[in-house]
């Protein structure tokens, strides 16, 4: 299982997306560098407290929310038993599976 703070940065990365902000325009709401969103964002640092609030703004959302992993541990668990069936598949339905996933992947581009 992940980190608390893993699970943090997953959703502030997650938020952050939903509003269509970069790292670069939440460090400048937030007021700080743009390499600690990146760390925060991959689990390696926790904002200061009295970054959160300005956080939670930047985000639109209020500050519970920042702390609301529930779907994630969700998230988790749906990739461990995807995992399981993949690892029971023969090769062949497994390059089916990559070269159907590589293609969605071209699509949301």
């Amino acid at each position: 299982m992940d980190s608390f703070k893993k699970k943090f940065g997953k959703r502030v990365k997650e938020l952050r997306k939903k509003e269509g902000l970069t790292q670069e325009q939440v460090a400048e709401i937030v007021n700080i560098e743009p390499p600690n969103i990146s760390k925060m964002e991959n689990g390696l640092h926790f904002p200061q407290p009295e970054n959160i609030e300005k956080l939670s703004k930047a985000l639109n959302v209020e500050i519970k929310e920042l702390f609301d992993f529930s779907h994630l541990m969700q998230d988790e668990k749906l990739i461990d038993d995807i995992t399981k069936e993949l690892k029971m598949l023969p090769s062949n339905e497994l390059m089916y599976i990559f070269k159907t996933i590589q293609n969605i992947k071209l699509l949301r581009k």
